[in-house]
């Protein structure tokens, strides 16, 4: 089964710049183009988080229509730039987003088949109006209910701040709160069937072993956050090719991560000839 992971979409009003230079929504279009025509089929897209840019009704009508070519069955999370009422009101039909009560957009699905599951728990990280990220008691108790109602099957746990420091520094003030990912692990780590913990927020793809297992952001299908390994590095993204994450899951071997690219590039050229013979 594949499950695609797309995150930080950042969509404006149509026609609007984010950061006064890049439009953000063709991006996406392409992305979808992508997932649509994938060679093999995907399951379930997972976006996580920061699905528009300024939390603005109009923004979440411009991703409604954006969404609509998506022809596969797609989960929303909130990040630091959403809001969860406009986001609700602009998905009424997404019942998930009401599972988790009204206070915030949790909800645990069940992809696969009932023979071989795979569930996907998203918790709501955000913190509005701060960047950075927290998990307060209530959103941590439900985690546990959710966990404890997977009943060893296999989880995926998503959440959009990552509970890790890359060492990008402008990034690394604006994670979830340090506290609160103490008690996250500490969570987590009582529940071995949990095979990933997916985040978005940090434009890039990058992995670490968290709690037993390992948690790892997606990168963005527009721009990305520039790699610059410095505490004092300066807030800026590039346009380093976009792409998303595709996560291939199989019960008896678990979760595989691949980073996919958007554009398509020359090839594929074979590696042998007719005969099997390796070409030199």
């Amino acid at each position: 089964m594949l499950i695609a992971q797309i995150s930080d979409t950042h969509i404006r009003r149509p026609g609007q710049l984010a950061y006064r230079r890049l439009d953000t929504a063709p991006f996406l279009a392409h992305c979808i183009e992508r997932l649509n025509t994938w060679a093999q089929p995907i399951a379930a897209v997972v976006i996580t988080g920061d699905l528009v840019d300024a939390g603005a009704p109009d923004e979440y009508a411009h991703l409604h229509a954006l969404l609509t070519q998506l022809k596969l069955p797609y989960y929303l999370m909130v990040g630091n730039h959403d809001r969860r009422a406009a986001l609700r009101d602009a998905f009424p039909d997404a019942t998930y987003l009401f599972q988790g009560g009204t206070d915030f957009i949790q909800y645990r699905v069940t992809l696969g088949t009932a023979a071989a599951p795979l569930h996907l728990i998203a918790l709501d990280s955000l913190d509005a109006p701060h960047s950075g990220g927290r998990l307060c008691a209530a959103r941590l108790a439900w985690l546990a209910q959710a966990l404890e109602a997977s009943q060893g099957a296999p989880v995926i746990v998503a959440l959009h701040h990552p509970p890790f420091h890359t060492g990008i520094g402008h990034m690394d003030s604006a994670v979830l709160d340090a506290g609160d990912t103490q008690l996250l692990a500490q969570l987590i780590g009582r529940y071995p069937n949990v095979e990933r913990v997916i985040c978005g927020h940090l434009h890039r793809p990058i992995h670490m072993r968290f709690a037993g297992t390992i948690a790892s952001t997606a990168p963005s299908p527009a721009h990305q956050v520039v790699l610059d390994i410095d505490p004092q590095a300066a807030s800026a993204f590039v346009m380093e090719p976009p792409a998303f994450a595709l996560h291939y899951w199989q019960a008896e071997t678990g979760l595989v991560s691949h980073h996919a690219y958007l554009d398509r590039f020359d090839g594929p050229y074979p590696f042998r000839e007719n005969d099997g013979e390796l070409i030199l």
